[in-house]
């Protein structure tokens, strides 16, 4: 079956770290560029990382050199590591895959989301 599934997330203290794990189907991972992006309350949702096929990553501004996506090949994965994490992190993360390059500003959605993984920040 072609998927997406997360995990990893939960809440921590501003300052502290997460580590999020996407698993996809070896189709997907072997025929689409993979990234992650978060909904935050209030906001649209916006691209967190889009990992292209050279394994180079582009991140969204708000990321500010915090957080480090990384690929593992042999499980299809894609991790997203968040460090220094802000209260303003808060939000339900997803990892998504399409067409490459994966477009972060939202004008070409993703073929592919997972469920999404909450990430709670507190003061």
């Amino acid at each position: 079956q072609d998927q997406l599934v997360e995990s990893g997330g939960g809440s921590v203290q501003s300052g502290g770290s997460l580590e999020l794990s996407c698993s996809a189907s070896r189709y997907i991972y072997r025929s689409y560029c993979m990234g992650w992006f978060r909904q935050v309350p209030g906001e649209e949702r916006k691209g967190v990382v889009a990992v292209d096929t050279d394994g180079s990553a582009e991140y969204g501004d708000f990321v500010r050199g915090r957080f480090t996506a990384s690929e593992d090949k042999v499980r299809n994965t894609l991790t997203l590591r968040l460090t220094n994490l802000k209260p303003e992190d808060t939000g339900t993360y997803y990892c998504a895959a399409g067409s490459c390059p994966l477009d972060l500003s939202g004008d070409w959605p993703p073929k592919f989301w997972g469920q999404g993984t909450q990430v709670t920040v507190s003061p």
